[in-house]
């Protein structure tokens, strides 16, 4: 899929239930904001490394994007603004 076909809200909102379908969580009461932490200190969905492995599995298989580096998977996966900046910016590469 191109990322020229994306609306970046769109995407997002896209984003949001594939990633939380990968780690099997249902989202946090009152929502997901795009920029709210998905790992560590301020995570509601309290995700960790296994769950990280599942999302960039998963994200490698939906876009083909791999996220071989963990320092730039880390970086890209810190939320849903973040990882789909780096999502488009690598479909459109």
């Amino acid at each position: 899929m191109d990322a020229m076909d994306y609306n970046d809200a769109v995407f997002r909102a896209e984003l949001k239930a594939y990633v939380l379908d990968a780690v099997d969580k249902v989202e946090p009461a009152g929502g997901l904001r795009d920029d709210e932490p998905l790992f560590g200190d301020g995570s509601r969905l309290g995700l960790d490394s296994l769950d990280a492995l599942q999302i960039s599995m998963a994200i490698q298989k939906k876009y083909g994007v791999r996220m071989p580096d963990s320092k730039e998977t880390r970086r890209a996966l810190a939320s849903l603004t973040t990882l789909s900046g780096h999502l488009l910016a690598r479909m459109s590469a």
